[in-house]
């Protein structure tokens, strides 16, 4: 049964890491570019030339 409370408590921080980093990441403005992805598929992908 202890095993079970362990394995909880290890989940719920990891949860918490990841909600950190989330927020983390909006307040930054990691996701502000909205452009780009409608665009993408117009754009020609660059070659390797070897």
């Amino acid at each position: 049964m202890s095993v079970i409370v362990i394995m909880i408590g290890c989940s719920f921080l990891i949860a918490v890491g990841f909600l950190i980093a989330f927020i983390w990441s909006v307040k930054t403005g990691q996701y502000e570019d909205k452009y780009t992805p409608s665009v993408r598929i117009l754009f020609d992908d660059k070659k390797n030339n070897k």
